[in-house]
């Protein structure tokens, strides 16, 4: 009996029907459903806040291009479009991107936008790549630009600290494309979210007056020199989102310290950057100088919060540069750059948001750390020495004869000394079973409260150096006699914005992507094998197949002829 036409077409009909009907659905219901092990293409949910604040379309120019760009640097421009995909899906206006070459730019325009890529720490980088007539040099651009109508910044993505090999660097720089996509999005749609105190008036700053904090954090928080004597309550500095001491050199008073002690319990954020002893560098000049222990006042406040900056100095072989007198030729002054076992680099990082993936740091007559006993306080250690450091207890002289004679080794026995501290928790105050200074009424004492502390041993960490032509300011992280940028801003913008907000966008910062290389051993021992599974084994499957159709069709057909 033959089927009629309705009914023959009713299964078309309905899954047709069931194909318009998801695609309409698909219309009015957004999802998305990762399943990847380390959810690749999830976003952290600070980052999520930040795109849903968006107003108007924002697009990302890629400037990672290049014809044979090596396996390596494929992987990151892919994970660079895939991470702009992700955060078009989760953005209510649209993210674009496209790819653009820096080195397509005219002629005669070109030098001027490549040095405005390096004001957004874009820096060019030369690769080698294999061509036919052996390795050639290319030069990549690898960060990104994004715009929106008005404004435009960027970012480079190619980070990681020294010592790891190009693998782990290339996986590092994708692990934070989300922090840094999403730091560059914050800027354009939420310039200077807040404020941030430089205390003054106890001989802060006083190598470069705050221009490293102020140029470092531009665009990103509103700075305020805030002398603190003129403060009347821990109200006034409450407004403040962080608080900054760098290098004090004179005392603090009791009502000072009052109120940065009642500043942090009431949720504050306070950065000490301390030197445990006062060097006189000036007098190196004639050849030696005297470091001398240094009190401040903020020792029992520290020492109450769990740390103690000791008054002695660090010194390590990962050593930095000097500049001193060589004589004169002619009328004229020459210098030479010597090695200085008191300035040195620090590259061990702690595996923290503030610290994850940063390039070396530079220190500077830097103090050793302690910690101490402070109930219901979390102490994370963020930076390390190298392993061959060694104290030196103060008085201690300074000679430049030191340059002369090579350091033993065996001398150098300590091994990553903490260099830096984050205190977290329940801080008690340090006013505790003390009468509180007696301006103060005392129903506004708080005897506990939880905010967030961080001490460095090392006063100028946060100040740049000033250029030897011109006596001008250098940015943050710039050193003048080995022409290298250390990672010192980075370090300070990680800092200020986890203080600001810890569980925000910088908590991306901790995602990890498993490296998952193959067994090279076993390709060797396999590889016939599996080279005959995926070549040679679909085949026969596939003529297997064919040859149960024919010998079925031949079965059935052939007996009926």
């Amino acid at each position: 009996m033959k089927k009629s036409t309705t009914q023959q077409l009713k299964p078309w009909l309905l899954f047709f029907g069931g194909v318009l009907v998801f695609i309409l659905l698909a219309q009015l219901l957004r999802f998305r459903i990762d399943l990847t092990e380390e959810k690749r293409f999830s976003l952290h949910p600070g980052t999520q806040k930040v795109l849903a604040q968006m107003t108007e379309p924002i697009h990302v120019d890629i400037l990672l291009v290049g014809d044979d760009l090596p396996g390596g640097m494929r992987r990151l421009q892919k994970s660079i479009e895939e991470t702009v995909r992700t955060f078009n899906a989760y953005s209510p206006e649209a993210i674009t991107f496209s790819y653009f070459d820096p080195l397509a730019v005219a002629q005669e325009k070109q030098e001027e936008f490549i040095l405005s890529l390096v004001d957004y720490g874009i820096n060019p980088t030369n690769l080698f790549v294999n061509q036919n007539a052996g390795q050639q040099a290319q030069l990549i651009f690898p960060g990104f630009l994004v715009s929106d109508s008005e404004y435009e910044t960027g970012a480079l993505i190619l980070k990681g600290e020294r010592g790891m090999s190009p693998d782990q660097i290339l996986n590092q720089s994708i692990e934070n494309l989300e922090f840094e996509l999403s730091s560059a999005i914050q800027k354009l749609i939420s310039p200077e979210s807040s404020s941030i105190a430089m205390l003054i008036g106890h001989g802060e700053n006083r190598q470069d007056d705050g221009y490293g904090v102020v140029e470092a954090l531009d665009g990103q928080f509103e700075i305020f020199k805030v002398p603190l004597e003129q403060a009347k309550k821990p109200a006034d500095l409450a407004n403040f989102k962080t608080v900054f001491i760098q290098a004090p050199e004179e005392s603090f008073s009791d009502r000072e310290i009052y109120l940065l002690d009642q500043y942090v319990l009431h949720g504050g954020n306070l950065v000490v950057l301390m030197n445990g002893a006062a060097v006189i560098e000036d007098a190196l000049v004639g050849g030696t100088s005297i470091a001398m222990p240094l009190e401040t006042g903020l020792e029992n406040l520290l020492f109450r919060y769990g740390v103690r900056v000791n008054s002695d100095l660090i010194q390590d072989m990962n050593f930095g540069l000097i500049a001193t007198m060589a004589g004169n030729f002619g009328n004229q002054e020459q210098m030479r750059t010597m090695p200085w076992l008191y300035y040195f680099q620090a590259s061990v990082m702690q595996n923290h948001p503030i610290t994850k993936g940063l390039d070396v740091l530079n220190f500077r007559y830097a103090s050793s750390i302690d910690t101490v006993k402070a109930i219901g306080v979390k102490k994370t250690p963020l930076v390390f020495s190298s392993d061959y450091s060694r104290i030196l207890p103060t008085p201690l002289q300074i000679s430049l004869d030191e340059i002369g004679s090579p350091p033993d080794p065996k001398s150098f026995d300590l091994k990553n000394l903490p260099l830096g501290y984050l205190l977290e928790g329940e801080f008690t105050s340090v006013f505790k079973n003390r009468f509180p200074p007696a301006e103060f009424d005392a129903a506004d004492y708080k005897e506990s409260g939880q905010g967030k502390v961080v001490v460095f041993g090392d006063g100028e960490l946060f100040q740049s150096e000033v250029n030897l032509q011109d006596g001008s300011p250098l940015s943050l992280g710039e050193d003048p006699l080995s022409q290298t940028t250390f990672a010192n801003k980075a370090l300070l913008s990680n800092l200020v914005n986890y203080l600001a907000d810890p569980e925000g966008i910088i908590a991306a910062r901790t995602r990890t992507l498993k490296i998952r290389p193959l067994n090279k051993v076993k390709i060797g021992e396999e590889k016939t094998f599996w080279q005959l599974v995926n070549v040679v084994f679909p085949v026969l499957v596939l003529l297997g197949i064919g040859a149960i159709v024919w010998a079925i069709r031949r079965n059935r057909y052939g007996r009926k002829a």
